[in-house]
């Protein structure tokens, strides 16, 4: 959690601070309840005055928003009734940001590639690291970094989708091998993944990344791959011509973007 002001990074240290100020930057905008607060950041905890424990973090948070020639920090975190708010628009957060510019790259993914990938490009480059890693264990912070990185996987594959739609495969191939080492067990980026060896010719590297996807799915899931991974393991096998049109990005898409949809939701 780091707030930058005019070029400057400001560090938030007390972990309570952290966790209030982030509650409030995912909801950026909109208000955020006293007892919503409380439950982020003392769950489970009965305290005697919860307000004035909010009002002291509120302050502290004020002072790191502060912009000392001018004044600006009150009109920035604002106390509503009952609750608090943070009037910065959504794009002033890099998670909202990232967010933003994911759904405005969706559409373009095989209509327009050339555009939608400088957009994913610019939404993934915003990620130093895990979300909100340093936010609390509170409900809405967990939740929101788990979303967050089920977008960022599924951003990975969208880039994936648009570099093979724009012939580059091989950049595909090079930007999804990290992402598929560090997430074994997500199909959807393996059903990529092998898509584009196929494409390039490396049909023994894309049947052997399912068996180990497979080795890893019952390994640490007692369970097979989907219908569709399976699917592509038997079109390449039979070499199915179908694998090189933009009918099977179209699928891949549909795959991707379903899978961010029920994330979204």
């Amino acid at each position: 959690m780091t707030v930058v002001l005019d070029g400057e990074h400001r560090v938030v240290r007390a972990g309570k601070v952290r966790a209030m100020l982030a509650a409030l930057a995912m909801d950026a905008g909109r208000a955020v309840s006293h007892h919503d607060l409380v439950e982020e950041l003392w769950p489970n905890r009965h305290l005697r005055n919860p307000r004035n424990a909010l009002q002291a973090h509120a302050t502290r948070i004020r002072k790191v928003l502060d912009r000392p020639d001018t004044g600006l920090s009150a009109s920035t975190l604002k106390a509503v009734p009952n609750g608090y708010l943070l009037d910065a628009p959504p794009e002033r957060v890099d998670a909202r940001a990232f967010m933003l510019l994911v759904a405005d790259s969706r559409p373009l993914l095989l209509s327009s590639p050339d555009r939608a990938v400088p957009r994913l490009e610019s939404a993934l480059a915003l990620w130093r690291g895990p979300a909100l890693l340093d936010a609390g264990d509170g409900l809405r912070c967990r939740s929101a970094a788990a979303l967050l990185e089920e977008h960022r996987l599924a951003a990975h594959g969208e880039l994936a989708i648009a570099r093979m739609a724009l012939g580059d495969d091989l950049r595909a191939i090079a930007e999804l091998r990290p992402q598929v080492a560090r997430n074994p067990l997500n199909e959807h980026l393996c059903e990529a993944l092998m898509l584009a060896l196929y494409r390039t010719g490396q049909q023994a590297d894309a049947l052997a990344l399912f068996r180990h996807t497979r080795q890893s799915l019952g390994g640490e899931l007692g369970i097979e791959p989907g219908t569709r991974l399976r699917l592509l393991q038997s079109g390449i096998l039979r070499h199915d011509p179908a694998l090189f049109t933009s009918a099977a990005l179209r699928r891949l898409h549909g795959l991707h973007g379903n899978a961010a949809d029920r994330a979204l939701r």
